[in-house]
């Protein structure tokens, strides 16, 4: 590394050195990053078309197989068209069954999920902190971690005695181990030197898990609830079409019992919207969470 002497410098004219040029600043922060107001309310519209664009492009693409009756190595010429899905969904939007089956998914999805959000957490923490815990629940969550939930059906129609009750569990059990694996590797991953160095200057057990352990494993603990949202919907819908007597997978599957084909487009539409933004509130309370992250604080 070299420095440029004082007496290198150029002078101003009442001799004082003259401050160096402002250094090119590179990346986000000088090409896309917009510096004033009028281009910070431009930037909003701008990420909103390019977000859109993808499904414009994605709807055009199905309105064109559809009305041509493409028949290549799939076939569109059965498939029902944009037309024909938002006539169906507009019919859907002014019944109070479709609403009732949104609510009903809904409702399974946050109380199965909160529940193994909460016990993933707490049990992953406790496997992660003690050495004796983690010696008597680990085969426990290894051994019980390959089985698909979706398996567990016939179980649950028999252990349960209402199908609600059934379907929820199996949405536990799928949302479960996303949470209680991520925070296991999210305990290994914090580094000794944080904890050793709280305890150094005086802080207890209670006070190293709440502002030590818990915030430094907060960022592996989110990436496991993200994906646990998504898969707690995969299973939701599943255990729906099978045992199911409301809700958006009962929909889905009876409508195609029905013949109704814009019907299941219309639910599975109805799903992936619905996946969408459990998923994005997920990421938004992560980011809140996790605002002390320098990547999270932009």
């Amino acid at each position: 590394m070299t420095t440029t002497p004082v007496s290198a410098k150029p002078l101003t004219d009442a001799g004082v050195p003259a401050a160096a040029p402002p250094r090119p600043r590179h990346g986000l922060r000088t090409g896309l990053r917009p510096r004033t107001p009028a281009g910070r309310w431009l930037r909003r519209p701008a990420a909103v078309a390019l977000a859109v664009l993808p499904l414009a492009a994605a709807v055009l693409l199905w309105y064109l197989l559809t009305a041509d009756d493409v028949v290549l190595w799939l076939r569109f010429d059965k498939l029902p068209g944009p037309v024909e899905v938002y006539d169906t969904l507009r019919t859907q939007l002014t019944s109070g069954a479709y609403y009732q089956d949104l609510l009903a998914s809904l409702r399974r999805i946050l109380i199965g999920f909160g529940l193994a959000a909460v016990s993933g957490v707490a049990i992953g923490i406790t496997v992660g902190r003690s050495r004796l815990v983690r010696v008597l629940v680990r085969p426990l969550i290894e051994v019980a971690r390959p089985i698909p939930a979706i398996a567990l059906v016939p179980l649950a129609i028999l252990m349960f005695p209402t199908g609600e009750q059934g379907i929820v569990f199996i949405t536990f059990f799928a949302a479960f181990f996303p949470v209680v694996v991520s925070t296991i590797h999210a305990m290994k991953t914090l580094p000794d030197v944080w904890e050793e160095a709280a305890r150094t200057m005086g802080a207890g057990r209670f006070s190293v898990l709440a502002h030590v352990i818990l915030p430094g494993a907060m960022p592996g603990i989110f990436s496991g609830l993200s994906v646990s949202v998504g898969v707690a919907w995969i299973c939701v819908i599943s255990a729906e079409m099978i045992s199911g007597q409301f809700g958006i997978g009962y929909y889905t599957w009876q409508s195609y019992g029905l013949l109704d084909y814009s019907g299941v487009v219309v639910g599975m539409l109805s799903i992936g919207l619905l996946g969408w933004a459990t998923a994005w509130l997920v990421e938004r309370l992560g980011s809140r969470v996790n605002r002390w992250l320098p990547r999270a604080a932009r």
